[in-house]
C-alpha cells in the first residue's frame, strides 16, 4: 500500500500543507471546523507525521514518555518516580513532558513520537476532553493514568484511575456521619469533565442519599486565576467562600493541595480547625499527614495504581488489542482536621 503523505492530506482536504501541519500541531490559527475536517482525514487515513513514526515498532527505540498535566502535584510526583523505575527495569528508557493545562495533549504527542520515536506513551493527570478520531490517530500504544475516562468511551483504550465518584461519596458521608450537613466544597469549573466532575457528583450524591438538598450557595469552584488544584488556589477560593457569608461547619476541598490552602485562609480569619469548622481533603499525599491538624483525606493507592498503568502499557505494546481498564478503590485517612459537630 502506497504511504501517505501530508501533501496527499492536504489535497483530499483542499487546503495547503500548512494548513494541515497547523491542524497537526494544535495552532490557534486555524478555522475550527476545517482543524476538525482535517484530523478526521488524519485519523481515517491513519496517516502519521513523519514516516520513521509510521515504523516506530521496527525500530531500536526504547523510549516511552510520560506527558503530565500538573507537574507541580506532589501526588503526580510519586507515581512518576515509581514509573520510571517500572519502565527502567524493562529495559526501556522514560521521557517526562510537561503539558500546560489549556494544550492539548494529544497534539504534543505526535510531535513527540516524531521527534523522539516513541514506543509508547502514557497520559497522567489532566481532563478527559479527547476526541476519538485524535485518540485513534496516535500511532503507539498509550494508557490514560489518574484521568476519568467517560462510560461510553470505547473499549479499545486502556486506563487507570481510582472510583472518584465512590470515594467521594465516601469521604462526604464520613462528615455527615459526624453530624455536619452544612458541607462547603472547593470544586472544579463545569467545564471540567475528569476527577472535578466525579468527586462533585459524589459529594452531591452523597448528600442527597442522606436527605439533604444540596445548597448551590456552599458550593465553590477553583479560581481561574491560579493554577488549579494548589494551595494558592485553596486559600483564594476559601477567601471568598468566607467573604460570602454563608453558613457551613465544613469543608471538603477535592484535593489535599486545596485543602491545605483553604487551612490558611481559614486560620488566618480566626476559625480553629476542627474545632469551628471541619476540613476534608482527598488524595492522600505526605502533607497532608504532616500538616497541623493532620487533614482527613482519602489515599489513593498511588503505588499500585503506578505500577498498573506500565503494567497496561506493556502489555498493549507485547500483545496488540490486549487493554486494561481499571478502576481503584481509595481509603479513608482519618485526621485531626475533622470532629463530631457541637
Amino acid at each position: 500500500m502506497q504511504t501517505i503523505t501530508i501533501k496527499d492530506i492536504a489535497k483530499i482536504c483542499g487546503v495547503g500543507v500548512s494548513t494541515v501541519s497547523r491542524a497537526l500541531n494544535d495552532h490557534p490559527d486555524i478555522n475550527a471546523a476545517t482543524k476538525e475536517k482535517i484530523l478526521q482525514t488524519v485519523a481515517e487515513y491513519h496517516f502519521v507525521p513523519n514516516n520513521s513514526a509510521r515504523n516506530i515498532r521496527i525500530t531500536d527505540s526504547k523510549t516511552i514518555a510520560v506527558l503530565v498535566k500538573g507537574i507541580s502535584n506532589p501526588f503526580f510526583m510519586k507515581m512518576i518516580r515509581i514509573m520510571e523505575n517500572e519502565i527502567c527495569m524493562k529495559g526501556y528508557s522514560m521521557t517526562l513532558h510537561h503539558v500546560d493545562n489549556d494544550t492539548d495533549e494529544t497534539a504534543v504527542a505526535m510531535e513527540l513520537i516524531t521527534e523522539k520515536r516513541l514506543r509508547g506513551i502514557i497520559f497522567l493527570g489532566g481532563h478527559f476532553n479527547h476526541t476519538v478520531e485524535r485518540l485513534d490517530a496516535i500511532p503507539v500504544p498509550f494508557v490514560l493514568s489518574t484521568i476519568a475516562v467517560p462510560e461510553e468511551l470505547p473499549k479499545r483504550y486502556s486506563f487507570v484511575s481510582v472510583n472518584d465518584v465512590e470515594e467521594s461519596y465516601k469521604l462526604v458521608e464520613y462528615l455527615l456521619r459526624l453530624g455536619h450537613t452544612r458541607i462547603a466544597m472547593i470544586t472544579a469549573g463545569e467545564t471540567d469533565e475528569s476527577i472535578g466532575k466525579l468527586r462533585k457528583t459524589g459529594y452531591l450524591k452523597a448528600l442527597r442519599d442522606h436527605g439533604i438538598d444540596p445548597d448551590p450557595a456552599l458550593i465553590y469552584e477553583m479560581d481561574p486565576a491560579y493554577d488549579p488544584y494548589t494551595m494558592e488556589n485553596g486559600y483564594a477560593v476559601m477567601q471568598k467562600i468566607l467573604a460570602a457569608g454563608h453558613d457551613f461547619t465544613a469543608v471538603y476541598a477535592i484535593s489535599d493541595t486545596l485543602a491545605v490552602g483553604a487551612a490558611k485562609a481559614l486560620s488566618e480569619a480566626g476559625y480553629r480547625i476542627p474545632a469551628d469548622v471541619s476540613l476534608a481533603g482527598f488524595d492522600g499525599i505526605d502533607l497532608a499527614q504532616y500538616y497541623i491538624p493532620s487533614i482527613t483525606t482519602v489515599r489513593q493507592p498511588f503505588e499500585e495504581m503506578a505500577q498498573m498503568t506500565v503494567s497496561a502499557l506493556f502489555q498493549e505494546m507485547e500483545q496488540t488489542g490486549k487493554f486494561t481498564r481499571k478502576l481503584f478503590a481509595g481509603t479513608l485517612i482519618e485526621g485531626g482536621s475533622c470532629a463530631p459537630l457541637s
